[in-house]
């Protein structure tokens, strides 16, 4: 009896020797590393939580690592009391300081990042090696220049001063022009402009899709920066209304360790920066779904 083709080939299969892929091995010492690195990243956030919970008492006479009398509703409530509800003026500061700030410099960024990756002009190589340079620079030693400059324009003391400074950011045109080298090909620039689109029309309604992935991380790392900015805040701002959430707990932390006379405030001010930390949170978890790349995979056919 004749075997079809099928047969004969599933005969050969059953025939041969098994042979097995080469699983892939786990290693025990880098998940061994790896726990060891999670348990570091986590331990101060639980710690957090749940200092939270308890009272000034508590915070000194219980083990630190556990809950004991969970008062956390109290601690909210003395944080948005205290001073007159002070707290909540400091939260929308933060958030107008951040947001402001991270669009701005996001954008900037991008465009910048655009201009010095697919145009040519005179002293392009130069002026992005001073923005290389830039990176460089630490931001402490630009803070005295930067509040003589402000004071020079009567802008000291009121929300520019935070949000001006925050919106340069050389590692994000560093970062948006090598994304945006590979991210947007030439080949689709020069299909838009046989087809008519201005410069203006291709970066606008073209290149800034493709160009999602990097300005939302170039937003977030500014979000990040501003919202935990203490130095620049604190010379640039005398007014306990304009403070962001950084130097207002500072004030409060330096009211309960100075001495005799001032109140406990460590609870307190445990509880806020567990508040804190939440926008952050909720940045990452609601940017993350942009967060993704290759929107420009199969736009050009080679």
């Amino acid at each position: 009896m004749t075997l079809s083709v099928a047969e004969r080939t599933a005969e050969r299969r059953l025939d041969a020797p098994s042979r097995r892929r080469p699983g892939k091995r786990k290693s025990t010492l880098l998940t061994a590393v790896m726990l060891l690195c999670l348990v570091y990243f986590l331990l101060p956030i639980f710690w957090l939580v749940v200092s939270s919970t308890k009272s000034n008492a508590d915070l000194f006479s219980s083990f630190g690592l556990w809950f004991s009398h969970f008062s956390l509703a109290q601690n909210l409530h003395d944080v948005f009391t205290f001073q007159d509800g002070v707290f909540g003026h400091w939260i929308l500061n933060s958030l107008v300081y951040a947001i402001t700030s991270g669009v701005g410099a996001s954008a900037l960024a991008t465009a910048a990042g655009y201009a010095f990756a697919k145009y040519t002009f005179p002293g392009g190589r130069a002026m992005f090696a001073i923005v290389l340079g830039a990176v460089m620079i630490p931001m402490t030693a630009l803070a005295i220049p930067t509040y003589l400059l402000f004071a020079g324009a009567g802008l000291t003391n009121t929300p520019w001063a935070v949000i001006l400074p925050s919106l340069v950011s050389p590692f994000g045109v560093y970062l948006m022009r090598v994304y945006a080298a590979e991210a947007v090909p030439d080949s689709l620039i020069e299909a838009a402009r046989v087809d008519g689109a201005s410069e203006m029309r291709i970066f606008f309604q073209i290149v800034s899709r493709l160009l999602v992935p990097g300005s939302i991380t170039v937003l977030l790392f500014t979000l990040v920066a501003t919202w935990n900015n203490y130095f620049l805040p604190l010379i640039m701002l005398n007014s306990p209304e304009l403070f962001p959430l950084p130097v207002g707990l500072a004030q409060w932390q330096a009211a309960s360790a100075a001495g005799s006379g001032s109140q406990a405030l460590f609870s307190t001010v445990i509880t806020g920066s567990l508040v804190s930390v939440l926008p952050l949170m909720a940045a990452f978890l609601f940017l993350q779904r942009y967060w993704q790349s290759g929107l420009g995979a199969g736009a050009v056919k080679a």
